[in-house]
């Protein structure tokens, strides 16, 4: 069924940048005294936002200092404006789907600056206007329903009625509890992990038009 809008994460879903943050978070919190590899921080901070990963980090390694998040934030951003590539068949589906008339809402547990980041590079900003929602802009990330909630409003439109598209069990969860259709990308977690939490599985971007009922 066609939808009244739909509900992009970023990471994993628009732009490829899961390796590239992970290396980063990995070496920032290597130097911290937790000897982390990329895939190591890819599985214990999948979909999480950075207010939710420093207790995390230190309860392994002890007070952070007071400018860590900041400066791995600037890290993260300056390589995100020079590397970050999209997912593949990511740019066609939300033109498709723009172009269909569909409203589209960006939602991402990163920071603001990462996300304008990111989409600026990959010349998506344009599709999504001022319904671009991170962290920072609702009382609690995911797994809460906040943002997609948000998101949704910005749309205006029901979360019944949206779609929202993710790739972590983070955010599926955020998408079913916020009361939206979920279809869970699987291109980093598994389609069993997805389905479970009651998000349909899908493997490749070039599906997306057709389940959104969009495909001439």
């Amino acid at each position: 069924m066609r939808p009244a809008a739909v509900l992009f994460d970023c990471d994993g879903v628009l732009a490829d940048s899961e390796g590239l943050v992970n290396r980063l978070v990995a070496e920032a919190i290597s130097a911290q005294g937790w000897r982390l590899s990329a895939e190591q921080a890819r599985e214990t901070f999948l979909g999480m936002a950075l207010p939710e990963m420093l207790p995390v980090i230190e309860a392994r390694c002890g007070a952070l200092p007071g400018d860590w998040g900041e400066a791995l934030t600037r890290r993260i951003m300056a390589a995100l404006t020079e590397e970050v590539e999209a997912i593949p068949g990511a740019p066609a589906a939300v033109a498709a789907a723009a172009a269909a008339g569909l409203p589209l809402a960006v939602a991402s547990n990163s920071t603001r600056g990462e996300l304008r980041a990111k989409l600026a590079r990959l010349d998506l900003a344009r599709y999504f206007g001022a319904r671009v929602f991170t962290f920072e802009d609702v009382p609690r990330p995911k797994p809460a329903p906040d943002i997609y909630r948000a998101a949704a409003a910005a749309c205006g439109a029901a979360p019944a009625d949206c779609i929202v598209v993710e790739d972590s069990l983070l955010g599926a969860r955020a998408g079913i509890a916020a009361g939206c259709r979920v279809l869970g990308f699987t291109r980093d977690t598994e389609a069993a992990v997805l389905a479970a939490v009651g998000a349909r599985p899908f493997a490749s971007m070039a599906e997306l038009p057709a389940l959104l009922g969009i495909e001439e």
